[in-house]
Protein backbone atom coordinates (compact mmCIF):
# COMPACT_ATOMS: atom_id res chain seq x y z
CA UNK A 1 0.00 0.00 0.00
CA UNK A 2 2.86 2.32 0.83
CA UNK A 3 4.47 1.83 -2.59
CA UNK A 4 1.22 2.42 -4.47
CA UNK A 5 0.67 5.61 -2.46
CA UNK A 6 4.19 6.72 -3.42
CA UNK A 7 3.49 6.19 -7.14
CA UNK A 8 0.09 7.90 -6.93
CA UNK A 9 1.64 10.89 -5.14
CA UNK A 10 4.31 11.17 -7.82
CA UNK A 11 1.69 11.03 -10.58
CA UNK A 12 -0.39 13.70 -8.85
CA UNK A 13 2.68 15.89 -8.57
CA UNK A 14 3.39 15.46 -12.29
CA UNK A 15 -0.16 16.41 -13.21
CA UNK A 16 0.06 19.50 -11.01
CA UNK A 17 3.23 20.54 -12.80
CA UNK A 18 1.38 20.46 -16.09
CA UNK A 19 2.95 17.55 -17.90
CA UNK A 20 0.38 16.95 -20.60
CA UNK A 21 1.95 14.87 -23.33
CA UNK A 22 1.79 11.11 -22.98
CA UNK A 23 5.47 10.69 -23.87
CA UNK A 24 6.56 12.96 -21.05
CA UNK A 25 4.24 11.22 -18.64
CA UNK A 26 5.49 7.80 -19.78
CA UNK A 27 9.13 8.82 -19.42
CA UNK A 28 8.54 10.23 -15.96
CA UNK A 29 6.68 7.10 -14.88
CA UNK A 30 9.49 4.88 -16.14
CA UNK A 31 12.13 6.95 -14.35
CA UNK A 32 10.11 6.84 -11.11
CA UNK A 33 9.76 3.07 -11.34
CA UNK A 34 13.48 2.63 -12.14
CA UNK A 35 14.48 4.73 -9.14
CA UNK A 36 12.12 2.74 -6.93
CA UNK A 37 13.60 -0.52 -8.27
CA UNK A 38 17.15 0.72 -7.59
CA UNK A 39 16.11 1.76 -4.10
CA UNK A 40 14.75 -1.73 -3.38
CA UNK A 41 17.90 -3.40 -4.73
CA UNK A 42 20.11 -1.20 -2.57
CA UNK A 43 18.00 -1.93 0.50
CA UNK A 44 18.51 -5.63 -0.13
CA UNK A 45 22.26 -4.94 -0.18
CA UNK A 46 22.82 -7.15 -3.20
CA UNK A 47 25.48 -4.90 -4.70
CA UNK A 48 26.76 -1.41 -4.24
CA UNK A 49 25.91 1.25 -6.80
CA UNK A 50 29.47 1.35 -8.16
CA UNK A 51 29.59 -2.42 -8.42
CA UNK A 52 26.24 -2.47 -10.20
CA UNK A 53 27.35 0.14 -12.74
CA UNK A 54 30.59 -1.72 -13.44
CA UNK A 55 28.76 -5.01 -13.90
CA UNK A 56 26.17 -3.45 -16.21
CA UNK A 57 28.94 -1.92 -18.36
CA UNK A 58 30.68 -5.30 -18.56
CA UNK A 59 27.44 -6.95 -19.65
CA UNK A 60 26.92 -4.30 -22.33
CA UNK A 61 30.47 -4.84 -23.62
CA UNK A 62 29.95 -8.61 -23.74
CA UNK A 63 26.65 -8.20 -25.58
CA UNK A 64 28.30 -5.97 -28.19
CA UNK A 65 31.13 -8.51 -28.67
CA UNK A 66 28.60 -11.32 -29.09
CA UNK A 67 26.74 -9.30 -31.72
CA UNK A 68 30.00 -8.58 -33.52
CA UNK A 69 30.99 -12.27 -33.55
CA UNK A 70 27.56 -13.29 -34.79
CA UNK A 71 27.84 -10.84 -37.70
CA UNK A 72 31.30 -12.17 -38.57
CA UNK A 73 30.06 -15.75 -38.38
CA UNK A 74 27.17 -15.00 -40.74
CA UNK A 75 29.59 -13.45 -43.25
CA UNK A 76 31.93 -16.46 -43.18
CA UNK A 77 29.20 -19.01 -43.85
CA UNK A 78 28.97 -19.56 -47.59
CA UNK A 79 26.92 -22.14 -49.40
CA UNK A 80 28.74 -24.53 -51.74
CA UNK A 81 27.76 -24.44 -55.38
CA UNK A 82 26.02 -27.51 -56.71
CA UNK A 83 27.15 -28.63 -60.12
Amino acid sequence: MKNSKFVIDKLAKLIEQGIVSSKDLGNELISILKSKRDEIVFKMKLTSKDEFEILSKRVENLESKIDKFQKIKKKKIKLAKKS
